[in-house]
Parts: structure tokens; sequence; C-alpha cells
């Protein structure tokens, strides 16, 4: 059986990039933060992304585990994305880059 290579950081900001960082990971995040949405929810929400990148994104932070991803039994199928835990924690961090954003955005 081979073995798994664990993967070496520099530092751990490297390790967080690696699972929120990118174009859209954050802006997701973001739009999820005031609670629960449906695919076509985020989509309205972050109109620039398409369908099959906000579909890739979705996945990843499912696969890291920072969003859940609820599938009801209905038809039509109904499938709402929200935060978890982990995910929770991250907003603290998002918004403190958005303060930082406006601070040096703003006009002079």
């Amino acid at each position: 059986m081979d073995e798994v290579e664990e993967e070496e950081y520099i530092c751990s900001v490297e390790v967080a990039l690696n699972e929120i960082g990118g174009k859209w990971k954050s802006l997701i995040l973001c739009t999820l933060k005031d609670g629960k949405l449906r695919f076509s929810e985020i989509n309205n929400k972050l109109p620039e992304i398409t369908q099959r990148m906000l579909t890739k994104n979705l996945r990843e932070l499912e696969k890291d585990g920072i969003i859940l991803r609820k599938v009801f039994a209905e038809v039509p199928p109904r499938v709402e994305y929200s935060l978890t835990d982990k995910g929770e924690s991250v907003i603290p961090i998002l918004d403190a880059l958005c303060e930082w954003g406006e601070k040096y955005t703003a006009p002079e």
C-alpha cells in the first residue's frame, strides 16, 4: 500500500489559502454568511461566476468541510448550501479583509 505523502507548508497562511484562496471561494463564503442559499441564489449574488466554476468551487469547499450541501428528496430536487462550523470560523477573517480593502480603496 502506498503511503500518502503529507504536504509541507512554509507558513500556516499557505494552509488557509489552499482552502479559501482563489478568486471565488471567499466570495461564495461571504454570500453564505447570512444563512442557507440554493445554487441559483448564490449564482444570482455572484453574476460574474459561471455555473461550471460555481459548481467546482462549491464541491471543493464541501470536500474541505467548509460548507454543507443538503439535498432534499423532492421533485424537483432542492439543494441548499450553508456554512459548517469550520466555515463560520473563517467569516471574521473575511470581514477583516473586507475592512482592510475598504480602508485602502477609499479615496484619500
